[in-house]
């Protein structure tokens, strides 16, 4: 290791540290990363790096069950079951940490473009796409002015309203890896028109990945449409 990648190694780990801190004492955070406390408390507020062996046992030891903890404190339910999961999205450190850890669980080849829906998945879709070193790209609801050709996806939903999504045509080629994620599953409506957008396209679908799953009738309904690996870091209960 260089001594560029042993520095990115040792922020990656602070950041890491800092993160876990936020719903933690240092004596909790020292039972999950097997570090002293002391230390930690220096890591985390800046006054020394992480050594070299340390770092790399930060990073690596940060498995699903300690973020899938960390991302149910960040995610509340109102009186109607609509999702906040603002805390969680709008941090991109936290995020940074979700995409090595999804792509182990769920071995995920390799994509060459990250597919996601404007606007909340942008975030998690900018962490996956930064860990695999793809392109990220986005479908939205509207057309872009600019844009003269696009892949278009529509579907009438059981309410009676018509949900459309757009992607100019030239953000995925033929022949290319797709991996679809969001950062909530439900229903299973976006992803499937997601899914579909990239079979439009000609290009590969490497997996279906969503932060959060609210029951199982998304992940169920996305299984149905392709044979790649389908999961989320965490699931609640359907209302």
């Amino acid at each position: 290791m260089n001594r560029a990648e042993k520095a990115a190694l040792q922020l990656q780990a602070v950041a890491v540290l800092r993160t876990l801190k936020e719903t933690r004492t240092y004596d909790e955070l020292a039972d999950v990363t097997g570090l002293p406390a002391g230390d930690l408390n220096r890591y985390v507020n800046g006054h020394v790096l992480p050594g070299e062996e340390r770092a790399e046992a930060v990073v690596s030891g940060v498995g699903r069950e300690t973020l899938a903890a960390e991302l149910r404190e960040r995610v509340s339910f109102d009186e109607e079951g609509y999702v906040d999961n603002s805390r969680a999205v709008f941090d991109q450190p936290f995020l940074d940490l979700v995409a090595p850890v999804a792509a182990e669980h769920l071995e995920f080849e390799r994509p060459d473009v990250v597919l996601t829906a404007a606007t909340d998945g942008i975030t998690l879709g900018a962490a996956m796409a930064s860990h695999f070193d793809a392109r990220v790209a986005y479908a939205k609801k509207s057309k872009e002015t600019a844009v003269e050709e696009f892949v278009e996806s529509r579907q009438r939903l059981a309410s009676g309203i018509e949900l459309t999504y757009y992607l100019p045509a030239s953000a995925v080629d033929a022949g290319e890896s797709v991996l679809v994620v969001d950062d909530l599953i439900r229903s299973g409506e976006t992803q499937e028109l997601l899914l579909d957008i990239v079979h439009q396209t000609g290009a590969d679908v490497a997996g279906v990945f969503a932060l959060i799953a609210v029951g199982d009738e998304g992940v169920d309904r996305a299984r149905r449409h392709t044979d790649a690996p389908v999961g989320s870091l965490t699931q609640f209960d359907g209302e």
